[in-house]
This record gives structure tokens, sequence and C-alpha cells, in this order.
């Protein structure tokens, strides 16, 4: 407060103090004076934060330089929507202030906000030829009418947020949401700054405090992560972790996003980024925030203070293969289907079955049931060979026994042995691995496929209320170590059915001896602490494959005659003998022969070591 505003305050107070000495009334000098008082504090309070306010403003303007003039206004927002999102936006700065999912909610059933103003928010900051650091935040923005568009055979919705800086100097956002689309169309333009706008390129900063969408609030940290495109590499992307994970881009990138369980939000640039720095943060004991992203991407200076400007595009949506695919630029990866043939098969054989069914029927624990059985049709050719070869070894276990006894517990010779009846009777012990070999890639694809389909979020199914994650069948009172604190029934019948299925393989399979056999039970009880919190798609899945196994090998084996393979080996025993007599020992054959003649040598040396 200056003098003049002391000596006006002082000469109010004495007014005001006469006033009340001559016109009040004797009996309430007291409360008059208590009023009085109080107006002159009123007009203290409202007086000086408005002149705090204006000297604020003004070096707020000052410090802006040029872009001073859109410093001044007032905030207010606009909204542009579609069948699928909503997206409101600010005039100060011109940015995006919220986005709501309109077809999804979180695991509360609360509506679905992806990117809000109190957790997110995003803004372009560059430096003045005055070495003057600006905001697009800094500025008020005027906005348009909302317009409706057709392009290339799309039709929408766009609006433009203009911040004239006088001296036809203005710059430009544009945002175009088109009709059933994720996709929010955005460009950036300076008019007539090029000599106002220093360095070679402007950051586009996003700051991310990931607000939790899922029920397993340890599976939705585990999903969360920043992904990004090089142009020269393709996908790549911070990798998960409890601490704190910082990469520092220094090459051309098409896109950055945000990306959580069943959801991105990302920005993919028209020409290039030329680089980036991203962190992700994550503080287990505050269980309000999933983690924390923030990237500061750059954008080239010449791009956005071109005649054209600078084009991009912002990505709010799911996880959904049918989606992300037709983006482009490896965009699709946002979706973790897993790496290398895993991936392709999702791509190609499970996804493809999975929409197929999904058109058609509506209870996802049928399709899950009859995608089994998709699968199951498919393999079969490879079952029943595995099952065959296994019938063949069982035929053969008298002799294989007697080749045990005969040796009493010399391996290597035991070994020598039964390889060389495998070879008489024209049976290969590995053509019932090989084809088990062949169902791993879909085995290890379903587990991508499932926690991540976003088909099956919050979808029910029996006691299961949501298909994406664990079904609680019953609570504990306790956590159990590796386990957790609730019972997945689905779990459950998926070991027992396990369980089933390999003392069903052990009665055929006469290799499985000794601690092979123990090892063959201890797997599935293992699986079942590894899997209790995974999602009870994957588990149900395993189920009704275990239990469709188990009918197939039932009728193979009421199809399948042993006697008549113990005939076919002899008959083969026989072939072979003609055939060694006519063109001599084979190449397995010689192999044997060496690998008896050196055990004869080993052995010999062995024996003078004794003496």
């Amino acid at each position: 407060m200056d003098r003049n505003q002391a000596i006006g305050f002082g000469l109010i107070a004495v007014l005001l103090l006469a006033y009340s000495f001559f016109f009040t009334s004797p009996e309430q000098p007291e409360q008059q004076a208590m009023q009085e008082t109080a107006k002159i504090e009123q007009l203290q309070t409202t007086t000086a934060p408005t002149q705090e306010d204006s000297l604020a403003q003004a070096h707020r303007v000052a410090s802006l330089g040029a872009f001073g003039a859109a410093a001044n206004g007032q905030a207010s927002t606009t909204t542009l929507e579609n069948e699928n999102i909503r997206v409101i936006f600010n005039t100060k700065g011109g940015q995006v202030e919220e986005v709501l999912l309109k077809n999804y909610k979180t695991y509360e059933g609360e509506p679905l906000i992806l990117f809000d103003s109190e957790s997110s928010n995003t803004d372009v900051a560059f430096t003045t030829n005055d070495g003057k650091q600006v905001q697009l935040s800094d500025l008020y923005f005027t906005a348009s009418e909302v317009k409706n568009v057709t392009a290339e055979d799309k039709s929408g919705k766009t609006i433009s947020f203009r911040a004239n800086l006088g001296n036809g100097q203005f710059i430009d956002q544009v945002y175009t949401l088109y009709n059933e689309n994720f996709m929010l169309g955005y460009k950036l333009a300076f008019e007539g700054l090029e000599q106002q706008v220093a360095g070679n390129n402007l950051t586009f900063t996003w700051s991310d405090r990931l607000k939790q969408l899922e029920s397993d609030l340890t599976q939705n940290r585990a999903k969360s992560t920043i992904n990004f495109a090089t142009v020269e590499d393709g996908y790549d992307n911070l990798s998960i972790s409890e601490d704190k994970e910082t990469m520092t881009v220094e090459e051309p990138l098409k896109w950055v996003a945000n990306k959580q369980n069943f959801f991105t939000a990302g920005i993919i640039a028209g020409n290039q980024f030329s680089g980036a720095r991203m962190t992700a943060t994550v503080d287990p004991t505050d269980t309000t925030v999933v983690k924390t992203l923030a990237s500061e991407i750059f954008i080239p200076t010449k791009d956005v203070v071109s005649g054209n400007g600078g084009e991009f595009m912002f990505y709010f949506g799911p996880n959904d293969y049918k989606i992300l695919k037709h983006i482009g630029n490896d965009f699709d990866r946002n979706l973790d289907l897993g790496w290398g043939i895993f991936s392709y098969v999702n791509k190609w054989v499970i996804i493809p079955a999975f929409d197929f069914l999904e058109n058609y029927i509506g209870s996802y624990g049928i399709i899950i049931m009859l995608l089994v059985l998709y699968i199951k049709t498919i393999l079969f050719p490879l079952t029943y060979k595995s099952y065959l070869s296994m019938a063949k070894m069982k035929v053969l276990k008298p002799e294989i026994d007697a080749i045990k006894e005969r040796n009493d517990g010399d391996m290597q010779k035991t070994q020598m042995e039964t390889m060389k009846l495998y070879q008489e009777m024209g049976v290969n012990p590995l053509s019932g691995c090989i084809p088990m070999l062949l169902q791993i890639p879909i085995l290890f694809a379903m587990f991508n496929f499932f926690p991540n389909s976003i088909e099956l979020r919050q979808e029910a199914f029996l006691w299961a209320t949501d298909l994406s994650t664990y079904d609680v069948f019953a609570r504990l009172p306790f956590t159990i170590p590796f386990y957790g604190s609730h019972v997945s029934m689905f779990t459950l019948l998926m070991t027992a059915s396990t369980i089933l299925y390999t003392w069903s393989n052990n009665q055929i399979n006469s290799q499985m001896q000794g601690p092979m056999k123990f090892y063959s039970y201890l797997m599935p009880v293992i699986f079942m602490f590894v899997l209790n919190s995974f999602p009870a798609g994957l588990s149900f899945y395993y189920f009704v494959s275990n239990i469709v196994t188990f009918g197939q090998q039932a009728a193979i084996r009421y199809f399948v005659d042993e006697t008549k393979i113990r005939t076919r080996l002899e008959e083969n025993k026989h072939k072979r003998k003609e055939k060694k007599e006519k063109g001599g020992p084979s190449f397995t054959e010689r192999m044997q022969e060496a690998m008896r003649q050196a055990q004869e040598r080993e052995q010999q040396k062995r024996n003078k070591a004794k003496k």
C-alpha cells in the first residue's frame, strides 16, 4: 500500500467515525462501530489484491514478450463428441482437458474418463528469440464454432482455437473428431512467427497420473508403461519396474503412447518427432495412482512455423486389435499379443476365430468353450500322433524292463540297448515329443491373449464377474505366500483336470518312471499357485482344454488296438532285418556301434585304473 492509499483509508476511517458519533443511536454505538470497522477491512481486502493481481498480470504479459497480447482472456470449455468418445477443450491453452470413453466403465461402474485436468495435462513450450520461455497454457485462445467436415468418405466435426497476437500473427490449433472413431486429428500452426520462435524444436509435454481402471492394482501397474516407435527401428517401450524408469531417445520418433491394461492415450506425428525424454514412476505405497508417466516430445520447429503447420493425431481408446491394426507404424503393439511366433498365432489363428464367434454368440464363456473345440480340432492330428507314439512304447515296455534288469543299473548300456530296440522295431521316441512341441506356440499365445483381450473385460460367466481378471470364489482371512488371499475356482478346476490328464498319460507312457513321474504331478500344483491371480478366462480355457484332450485320448484309446500295433512293430523288425542283410548297416546303426565301442574303451580304462 502506497502513501496516497494510506491517506485515503485514513480519511475514510475519520469520516465513518464522525458519522457513527453524530448519527448513531446511543444504545448501539459498539455494534455500529464493529460494522464500520468490518467495512474498512472489506475495502482493504478487496482493493489490495486487485492491485496485486494487476501487477502480476502486467508482469506475466511482459514476460511473454511478443506473445503477451494473448495473455489476457476468459477461460471456457467447448466439446467435440461422437458415438465413442467425448472430448472437452479449454480455451486457456487450447488443449484437451478431458476425454470420456462412452462405451466403457471403470471397475467400480463409474464413467471411464481416460484423461482429465486433475490427473493429466498436455502443453507445448517453446523459446522466443529474446530468450523468453512461452507455453501455450500461458495464452488464451478464441474457439470457433463447431463445424461438420467430410474427408475421404469420413464425416465428423472440427473446432479451431486461435490466439491472436496482432500484426497478422497468430497461433492456430485445429482439432477434428471423425464419427465412429477414437482418433482426434490435431494441427498446430504458427502464422507470421518465423522470426519470433528460436531453437530447432518445440517441446510437447504430457504428464499422466494414471487412475486405477481395473480391480487388480498389481496387474494394472504391471501392464502400464510408455510405449513408442522410432522411425527406423519401430516399436519399443520403457521396461516394467517398481522403480523409476527413464529413457532418452535422440532419434526420430513416430509416436508415443501411455499404455494401460486395456486402454491407451497416445500422440502420433504426421511427419516425425525429433526425439523424446520419457519417465515412468510408481509409488507402491500410493494406491490412488497406478503409475505416473511423463514425456517431453520434441516437435521440429520448421514443421509448425511453416505455412501448413504440423499435423498430428491423438488416440484415446481401447487396446482392441481390430482398431489398432488400422493405425499403422506398429501402433497395434500397444496390445501385447506376445513376441515372435506367439504374436502371429494370436493375429492369424486366435483373434479371427474369436471375432467370428463373437458375432453370433453373446456369452463369452461359451465362446471360450467353442474356441477350445476349434483349436483342438486343428491340433487333433498331432494329438493322435503323440498318443500313437506313446502306445508303441507301451507295447515295448516288457522288452525295456528286461533290458533294465539285465544291465542292473548301468544306465549308459541300458540306454544304448533301448535305442537299439527302438531302431529294430521302427519306433522313434521323439515322435511323441515333436507334436507336443508344435502345440507350444498356441499354449503360450493364450497367455498373452486372455490377459489383454478387452472383449473379456467386465464380462461375467458363472461365478466369475470379470473374465479378464481372476475369479474370487472365496476370500481367505489370511494371505498364502505366492498364492494370495483368494480362491480361484477356475484355477482349482484347471489343476484337477491337469492332474487327471497327467494320470491318463502316465498309464500309457512307459518312459514316465521314478522322479519324472513325481514331477509330472508336481507341475500342476505349481501352476495352481502361479495362475491363481491370472484371468479367469485363461484358467477356464485350460480347464476345458484338458477335459477335451482327455476325451480325445479316451476315444483314440478305444479305436487303437495295441495288438495290431505289436503286430506292425514285429513286421517292421523283419523288414529292417532283411534290409540290413541286403544293404548293410544304416547310419543310425553305425552311430550306435561307434557308441558301443567307445563305451567298451571307457570301461577298459576304468578297469586298468582299478588295477
